[in-house]
């Protein structure tokens, strides 16, 4: 009689495991420059202009990723193309509104929003997949809820000085078209489309929307604009592929903590580069929203 199989998790060695979390943390690195990058170009480039770039540098590479390993152009095959743009469209407005909120709110109070969007999944996935809602996942809902609703509310009551009604309901918008986008990731997947395909015409469609605010006119940047342009779609390129790797590595209990250190790189960035101060409201929000995100996440996909 053969001896029954490993678990998966032990058949990596600890190394690769230190490997996975490592392009895990610095990955969420990337994606807080990328943000800090998006708030230093301010209201010199239109919001447009700055997803086209982010998108489309992003491709460059998003390409040499695919190549390296193996999937290019193959990987790039669908038989699903109304899948991928319906999951695009709503995944480059999630990019515009996001890129709103980091204009009108701090670096850190715009990222503490973003983490909405697994509790949001949570709920659509139970709507509209019929995934089961278990009590953890409830009570991971009712705190990112509580928490949206401690930030939220004073900010409408313009109580508190850090105060913004418009970048906040930004926001929330963010996290539903980002929980919407990522439900139709799931059903492309199950489909059987593959994440290189997924990830490459994101960025291809999310550059079409950026390039059609065009008539609208764009800005001619100076040196130091261009940079941060390119800078923009380079870190987020870069975030992505950095985020991949570390599942090929690590399981995806192993790194789910480290996703959360977005929050604390964008409350030292913000500080560093804006001396924005995290006010009282992200002080009570934050960990609400986090913890619940956090609890409320879904688990490793089959």
């Amino acid at each position: 009689m053969s001896a029954p199989l490993p678990r998966e998790n032990a058949l990596r060695p600890a190394s690769n495991e230190a490997l996975g979390i490592t392009l895990r943390v610095f990955s969420t690195l990337a994606f807080a420059l990328m943000g800090v990058c998006v708030k230093a170009l301010g209201d010199t480039v239109p919001l447009g202009q700055v997803v086209f770039f982010r998108s489309a540098v992003a491709l460059l590479p998003l390409a040499a990723y695919l190549w390296w390993r193996g999937d290019w152009p193959e990987g790039l095959r669908t038989s699903r193309p109304m899948g991928h743009i319906g999951r695009c469209l709503m995944g480059a407005a999630a990019m515009f509104t996001s890129f709103a909120t980091i204009r009108l709110l701090p670096l850190a109070e715009a990222t503490m929003l973003s983490y909405l969007a697994p509790v949001m999944l949570t709920l659509l996935a139970w709507a509209l997949l019929g995934e089961n809602l278990s009590a953890r996942r409830i009570a991971g809902v009712a705190l990112g809820l509580a928490g949206a609703a401690t930030f939220c509310l004073p900010a409408f009551a313009g109580v508190l000085p850090d105060a913004g009604g418009l970048g906040v309901v930004l926001g929330l918008v963010t996290a539903v078209l980002t929980a919407g986008a990522l439900i139709q990731v799931r059903r492309l997947t199950l489909l059987g489309e593959g994440a290189g395909a997924i990830a490459f015409w994101f960025a291809v469609i999310s550059a079409l929307g950026g390039l059609a605010t065009l008539p609208w006119g764009w800005a001619w940047p100076g040196p130091a604009g261009l940079a941060l342009l390119i800078a923009t779609g380079l870190a987020g390129g870069l975030a992505h592929i950095l985020m991949t790797l570390s599942f090929a590595h690590a399981d995806a209990s192993a790194l789910a903590p480290f996703e959360y250190l977005s929050v604390l790189w964008a409350v030292f960035l913000g500080f560093v580069f804006f001396t924005e101060v995290p006010g009282l409201a992200f002080l009570l929000a934050g960990p609400l929203v986090l913890i619940g995100a956090y609890i409320a996440r879904p688990g490793r996909p089959r």
